[in-house]
C-alpha cells in the first residue's frame, strides 16, 4: 500500500473517531431525546438569565414568535415555579416595549424573580379572588394565557374554562406539557392519569372558537402537543 493511501486512510480514521460521539447523539430517536432531556437537562441545566426555566427550548422559540406577532398587553402565566419562564416573558415584553406578565402561583418558595413588568398573584388559579383580579387586569387588554400549573386533566380543563374568556381574538391560550399523555408511566415523562392533552381535546370539543395551530409544532420536539390554541372567534 502506497504512502499516500495510508495517509488518506489515517485521516478518515481520525475523522471517524472524532465524530463517533456525534454519531451516537444523532442516532437517538426523538422519543429517546425527549426522555433524556426530561431526565438529564430540563430540571438542572436549563436557565434563563440565571433562573431555572423548565421548558423545551424549541417551545420557548415559538413563544417569542407568538409574542412578537400578537404584541399582548397582558400575558397570564399560570404556574411560574422558579420564575425563569416569567423572566423570559417579561424580557421579551421589554424588547417589545409593552405589556405585563401576570404570574399566578400557589407556592412562591422557589420563586426568584423581581421584575417591573411582572404582577404576582399568589394563590390557587381557581380561587375566585384570583380570577377577579385577573379579570380586572385584562379588561379591554390584548391577552395571551399560558397554563403551566397543575397538569391533571381536571385542573387543566378548569383553567381552560376559567381563563379562556380573557384570551383576545387571534391571540393564544398555550397549554404546556400535554406530552405526558403521549408517554407511558415510568418512562420518565408519562403520567398514570389523564393530563393536559386529554383536557385540551375535551375543551376543543365544546369550544370551537379555539383551534389548534399546528404550525407552532413544526420543530416536532414539543412539550405541548395540540397545546398552541388560537382564538378564531367568540
Amino acid at each position: 500500500m502506497g504512502k499516500r493511501i495510508r495517509e488518506v486512510l489515517e485521516i478518515f480514521r481520525e475523522r471517524r473517531l472524532k465524530r463517533e460521539d456525534y454519531d451516537r447523539r444523532f442516532s437517538m430517536t426523538l422519543r429517546k431525546w425527549l426522555i433524556a432531556h426530561q431526565r438529564d437537562i430540563v430540571f438542572d441545566k436549563m436557565t434563563w438569565m440565571g433562573i431555572k426555566i423548565l421548558k423545551n427550548p424549541l417551545d420557548v422559540w415559538i413563544y417569542q414568535e407568538i409574542l412578537y406577532e400578537v404584541r399582548p398587553d397582558v400575558v397570564i402565566e399560570i404556574g411560574s415555579a422558579y420564575g425563569g419562564s416569567t423572566r423570559y416573558l417579561a424580557d421579551l415584553l421589554d424588547l417589545l416595549q409593552n405589556g405585563i406578565v401576570v404570574s399566578i402561583d400557589i407556592d412562591r418558595s422557589r420563586y426568584q424573580l423581581t421584575h417591573h413588568r411582572v404582577v404576582e398573584l399568589t394563590g390557587d388559579s381557581s380561587d375566585p379572588s384570583v380570577l377577579s383580579r385577573v379579570r380586572e387586569i385584562c379588561r379591554n387588554k390584548k391577552t395571551i394565557a399560558i397554563q403551566d400549573g397543575g397538569h391533571t386533566k381536571a385542573q387543566v380543563l378548569r383553567d381552560l374554562e376559567d381563563y379562556s374568556p380573557f384570551v383576545s381574538l387571534s391571540s393564544y391560550f398555550i397549554v404546556e406539557d400535554g406530552i405526558v399523555d403521549l408517554f407511558n408511566p415510568g418512562d420518565g415523562i408519562g403520567f398514570e392519569e389523564d393530563g393536559p392533552l386529554a383536557a385540551i381535546e375535551e375543551f376543543l370539543s365544546k369550544n370551537p372558537q379555539f383551534q389548534v395551530d399546528s404550525s407552532r409544532e413544526r420543530y416536532i420536539l414539543t412539550y405541548n402537543p395540540k397545546g398552541f390554541l388560537k382564538r378564531v372567534g367568540f
